[in-house]
């Protein structure tokens, strides 16, 4: 006959006596019988469960979801006890709840991957915030102050006040304040200015179009810095356009592989 969790309470809490079904549970092997006696225990105990789901709430997460990892922290706590050490099972089983809960935060619910330091500075900030504001009734707590309670720098608790403003992305399409026309936080974002990508190419080239002769930098200046056709500049300059289409191609080559030789 398989061991029946018992309704009897504990004189000072509300946890049920399962103190035999786990003694039990650790000398049963695998099969049915341990199984069906392993989910009794894990039903018996998921009022806990709930109850420290609830400490959770209103964090962005909704309780449902925070019910479900309750119960997967309370699954692993049954699985991991060991009645043979003496201690009570809610001793160990309320640290590893809260511990698959805070997890679950940590790992499900920031929009943007943050590093797990700022994470932990988050943390001790928002708790020493809490402690503070029960003692100074009606002020924020200056960063000092912060820093003193949780023991931290005071550069770490600037990044940890600024991690408890971005738990979550906001929308580009989200309207500024005090906006009246509609004014987004995409229109304020600057674009790449597409002049950036040829930096690099105009200071390669600047010393060696200088150290072309007069006349073929002036042919290069008119060309690609005047817009004249090659028939306008043979023209000004009294040639045939085919001389100049050749001045122009051997100074374009001769500068190419200048430069390339200096890259490399």
């Amino acid at each position: 006959m398989p061991t029946q969790v018992s309704a009897k309470h504990h004189p000072h809490d509300d946890a049920p006596d399962t103190a035999e079904a786990f003694r039990k549970l650790a000398t049963l092997p695998p099969g049915p019988q341990r199984d069906t006696l392993r989910d009794e225990t894990v039903e018996a105990w998921l009022p806990m469960a709930d109850r420290l789901a609830g400490r959770f709430r209103s964090r962005g997460e909704s309780f449902d979801d925070l019910r479900q990892v309750a119960a997967l922290g309370l699954v692993k706590a049954v699985d991991r006890y060991d009645p043979a050490r003496g201690n009570a099972f809610e001793s160990y089983a309320v640290p590893t709840i809260t511990g698959e809960i805070k997890r679950h935060f940590r790992d499900h619910m920031w929009t943007l991957h943050v590093p797990r330091r700022v994470q932990d500075l988050r943390n001790r900030v928002r708790f020493a915030c809490q402690d503070l504001s029960q003692t100074v009734s009606g002020q924020r707590p200056t960063v000092a102050e912060i820093a003193e309670h949780a023991n931290m720098s005071e550069e770490d608790v600037l990044v940890g006040l600024e991690a408890l403003e971005s738990f979550t992305a906001l929308s580009l399409d989200a309207e500024l304040p005090g906006s009246e026309d509609g004014y987004s936080l995409g229109d304020a974002l600057g674009t790449s200015d597409p002049a950036l990508d040829t930096v690099v190419d105009r200071e390669a080239v600047r010393h060696r179009l200088a150290a072309l002769p007069e006349r073929e930098r002036a042919i290069l200046y008119m060309r690609f810095f005047g817009d004249m056709t090659q028939s306008r500049i043979a023209e000004r300059l009294g040639i045939s356009q085919m001389h100049v289409s050749r001045l122009i191609s051997r100074c374009c080559t001769r500068v190419r592989d200048q430069v390339l030789q200096d890259a490399a």
